[in-house]
């Protein structure tokens, strides 16, 4: 029985302090990213909406606004401002002209691939500080952080 407080402590998880780690992390690779790309900087609302029109080509704008649990009006004034830096491509539904479907344009993704190679060049210069048993456990907990995304996206 000497092991059940170990194994009980290997199962637990303290939410506040992942979210608080994983915060700190997006931000400051966020910050970091933007050095030396040239790429204009997003406010996170407008950087938001560009990540999930991305990942759902033709979301309407009530299903972004829905997913990102924002009113209507707030994403429609981002949207113009995105579609003004040639960054979304906005389309009526020829079957409903009530619809709008979203697009990111050829730029966004552009910038997104650029911005994803930064993000990456930012994280490996610091997990290069780390041990290796570090990197082990980073390596190791992947699957659960995208599978923690995955939850959280729906």
């Amino acid at each position: 029985m000497e092991n059940a407080p170990a194994a009980a402590e290997a199962t637990t998880l303290d939410p506040r302090e992942l979210a608080v780690a994983l915060m700190d992390i997006s931000a400051d690779v966020r910050r970091k990213s933007h050095e030396g790309t040239g790429v204009s900087a997003l406010s996170n609302g407008a950087f938001d909406i560009v990540r999930v029109i991305e990942s759902n080509p033709g979301i309407t704008v009530a299903d972004l606004a829905s997913r990102l649990g924002r009113q209507l009006s707030n994403v429609s004034t981002q949207l113009k401002e995105l579609v003004v830096r040639g960054l979304i491509i906005r389309k009526h539904n020829p079957a409903d002209k009530r619809y709008v479907a979203l697009y990111p344009t050829e730029e966004s993704l552009g910038i997104k691939t650029l911005l994803e190679t930064a993000w990456s060049d930012a994280l490996g210069n610091a997990a290069s500080q780390l041990s290796a048993e570090e990197l082990k456990q980073v390596q190791s907990s992947l699957p659960a952080l995208r599978r923690l995304a995955e939850i959280l996206s729906k």
